[in-house]
């Protein structure tokens, strides 16, 4: 018996498909996660800016990442057992970070 010919050209749509689906998921998230850091207050080009920082420090300095890798994994472990969600009320129990979390970059940022 001859075996059943591979349609290529469907087999790439549905990968392109779940590409798209993969990309709208993970800005979801992102979005998620501004909200629930309470970055969402910043104006967009403080946020911007204090991103761009991490970035380049992150690059520049790759052994800095530990301190944002501690500080981020506590915030989940916080948040984790407190899901308030994102459209909680703002308060602590909705994840939203202690005043001084928002760290160093933001807060430079913000002067």
């Amino acid at each position: 018996m001859a075996r059943k010919p591979r349609d290529y050209d469907a087999e790439l749509l549905a990968l392109g498909e779940k590409a798209k689906q993969l990309r709208a998921q993970k800005i979801t998230k992102l979005g998620e996660l501004v909200q629930r850091t309470g970055a969402d207050t910043l104006p967009a080009d403080v946020l911007a800016g204090a991103l761009l920082e991490a970035v380049e420090r992150h690059k520049a300095q790759p052994d800095s990442a530990a301190r944002l890798t501690e500080r981020g994994a506590a915030f989940f472990r916080r948040d984790k057992g407190n899901r308030g969600g994102v459209g909680g009320s703002g308060d602590a129990v909705a994840g939203t970070p202690a005043p001084d979390a928002a760290g160093p970059a933001v807060e430079r940022a913000a002067e």
